[in-house]
């Protein structure tokens, strides 16, 4: 597959780009409407996992209009 998995996570490697991705469809897409950071992190880490994880979601969370 291509794909590493650590105890059936994804492991997304620290590309900037890709996480960024991951947390804009996990916070803004319509069928998760701005979720907190808790229950985003919650959710993300049942498929994905990366190097400092919960501090790159608070922060994209703490930079949401939105969610302020």
């Amino acid at each position: 597959e291509g794909v590493l998995r650590i105890k059936g996570w994804e492991c997304a490697p620290r590309v900037d780009d890709l996480t960024h991705t991951i947390l804009v469809e996990a916070h803004s897409s319509r069928y998760s409407i701005h979720p907190s950071a808790t229950k985003m992190y919650r959710k993300l880490r049942q498929y994905f996992w990366w190097s400092k994880m919960k501090h790159g979601i608070v922060d994209f969370f703490s930079q949401c209009p939105n969610c302020q």
